[in-house]
C-alpha cells in the first residue's frame, strides 16, 4: 500500500517475487482462521499460535512482508528484499513456537522498510516521502517493542500510526494534482506528528488524530472527484470513501475511549482493507508486473466487506457475541472472495502491464 512512484528497474524478476508473496498470504490464513477461533470458530484455527497471535500475523507479518515487498519492487534493489523476506520469515516463526524469533525477524524486516524508505527520501525528498518513512519508523517501533516483551495490545498506537501514513502519505502524492491551499499540507504534517505522538501516550489521543486525518482525506483527496467517473476510477473512489467512513468511526469510538473490537476492526478491516481492495489493480501489476483488468465483480465483496463489518461493529457494540461472529465469519467470506475475483482477472490477463499511477 505504500506509494510507488518513479520506480526503478527491480533486479528481482516479478516470478521470483511470487515466494515471497506466497509466504505473506500464508500469514494472512493464518491471522484470519486465528481471528475466527477467536470468535468462536474453534475448528478454524490452523495452528494454536494464530489465535493468540492473530493482531500480530495480520500486521506485521501480512502487510509487512506485502507492503515491504512492494516497495523493495519500486526501489529496485536487492537488499531491500530482505525486509519482505523477513517479514514472511517472522510470520511462519511465530505459527511454529519459535515466538522470539519470530518477533524479533518482524522487527529486522521493519528495519529494512525503514531503510528503503530513508533511500526514497534521499533520492526524491517530499512531504509524502516524509510521511512514508515515518510510518515505517512506527511499524518498527511496534515491532522492537513486542520483540522486547510488550504486550502486542499495547503497541497498537504504533501499528495505527504505521498503515494511517502510509496511507496518508500515498494518498497524498496520488491526490497531488487536487487543488488545495498551502495550509493543507501543514495541516497533514500536524496530524502526522499527532499520530506519531499519540502512539507514545494513549490510543484515546490516537482516536483524535485519526478523525482529524479522516477530515483531511474527505476533503482533500481526489476520490472525491472521480467516484463521479466511470469502472476503475470510480472503483478506487469507491473504496477510498468507504474507508475514510470507517476511519472516522474508528476515530470517534477510539477518542471515546473505547478501544474494542468495534474501534480497531472498523480501523483494520474497514479502512485498511478497503485501501487493498481499491490499490490491488495498481499494486499487482507494480508488483508481479502482472495485469489486473478490472471487473464489476470487484463490487461484490467490496460490498460483502462492509455489510458484514457493519453487522460486526453493530452487533460488537450491543454486545451480540453470536451476532458479531456472523460478521467476522463475513469479512474472512469477503477477503476470500476478493483474492479468488483478483486472481481469476490475472489470470485471464492477455500478458503483463507495466504499471500506472493509479487516480
Amino acid at each position: 500500500m505504500g506509494a510507488v512512484a518513479g520506480t526503478t528497474q527491480a533486479v528481482v524478476v516479478p516470478g521470483k517475487r511470487l515466494p515471497l508473496l506466497f509466504l505473506g498470504f500464508l500469514c494472512l490464513a493464518a491471522g484470519l482462521s486465528g481471528g475466527l477461533a477467536r470468535e468462536g470458530f474453534a475448528q478454524a484455527a490452523l495452528l494454536p499460535a494464530a489465535v493468540s497471535l492473530h493482531g500480530v500475523l495480520m500486521v506485521s507479518a501480512f502487510f509487512g512482508t506485502v507492503i515491504a515487498l512492494e516497495r523493495a519492487v519500486a526501489l529496485g534493489r536487492t537488499w531491500a528484499y530482505a525486509g519482505p523476506l523477513a517479514c514472511g520469515a517472522g510470520g511462519l516463526a511465530l505459527l511454529f513456537g519459535a515466538t522470539g524469533t519470530g518477533f524479533w525477524l518482524l522487527a529486522c524486516g521493519a528495519a529494512v522498510l525503514v531503510a528503503a524508505s530513508v533511500v526514497f527520501l534521499r533520492r526524491a525528498p517530499s512531504f509524502e516521502a516524509w510521511a512514508l518513512a515515518a510510518g515505517a519508523a512506527c511499524a518498527l517501533a511496534g515491532n522492537v517493542l513486542v520483540a522486547l516483551g510488550v504486550v502486542p495490545g499495547a503497541v497498537l498506537g504504533w501499528w495505527i500510526a504505521f498503515f494511517a501514513l502510509t496511507i496518508g502519505a500515498e494518498r497524498l502524492e496520488l491526490s497531488r494534482y487536487m487543488p488545495r491551499p498551502r495550509a493543507a499540507h501543514w495541516l497533514f504534517g500536524a496530524i502526522a506528528v499527532s499520530l506519531i505522538a499519540a502512539a507514545l501516550v494513549a490510543l484515546p489521543f490516537t482516536g483524535f488524530a485519526l478523525l482529524a486525518l479522516a477530515g483531511w482525506l474527505l476533503a482533500y483527496d481526489i476520490a472525491r472527484k472521480t467516484v463521479r467517473g466511470a469502472g476503475l476510477p470510480r472503483y478506487i473512489a469507491v473504496c477510498l470513501l468507504a474507508g475514510y467512513a470507517w476511519l472516522a468511526l474508528s476515530g470517534a469510538l477510539l477518542a471515546s475511549g473505547a478501544a474494542s473490537d468495534a474501534a480497531l476492526h472498523a480501523f483494520f478491516v474497514g479502512f485498511v482493507f478497503s485501501m487493498v481492495f481499491g490499490h490491488a489493480p495498481v499494486i499487482v501489476p507494480a508488483v508481479l508486473r502482472r495485469a489486473l483488468p478490472y471487473t464489476a465483480w470487484f463490487y461484490l465483496p467490496l460490498a460483502l466487506l462492509h455489510a458484514s463489518l457493519a453487522l460486526r461493529v453493530a452487533a460488537g457494540l450491543a454486545g451480540e457475541d453470536a451476532v458479531r461472529a456472523a460478521g467476522s465469519l463475513g469479512n474472512v467470506i469477503a477477503i476470500a472472495l476478493f483474492i479468488a475475483t483478483a486472481a481469476a482477472q490475472a489470470v485471464r490477463s492477455p500478458g503483463p502491464r507495466t504499471w500506472h499511477a493509479a487516480p
